[in-house]
């Protein structure tokens, strides 16, 4: 049997999700972490911080692909 479009689309973009917000929430807890001793680094945390949203918009063009 066919699996229903949106079925697709949910699943593409909800593992994506997942995965990118167990993800970031380990890296900002460090990010902070970092930030918090050394002041000058708070571009390189922000940016370690923001990396993984590429994982999301890859879910999120994935979902119009599928």
């Amino acid at each position: 049997t066919e699996i229903p479009e949106i079925v697709k689309d949910t699943l593409a973009l909800a593992g994506c999700g997942i995965g990118t917000g167990l993800g970031q929430g380990q890296i900002g807890a460090a990010a902070v972490g970092w930030v918090a001793e050394d002041g000058s680094k708070l571009g390189l945390a922000l940016m370690f911080t923001v990396l993984p949203e590429t994982i999301l918009m890859f879910g999120f063009i994935a979902m119009f692909l599928l």
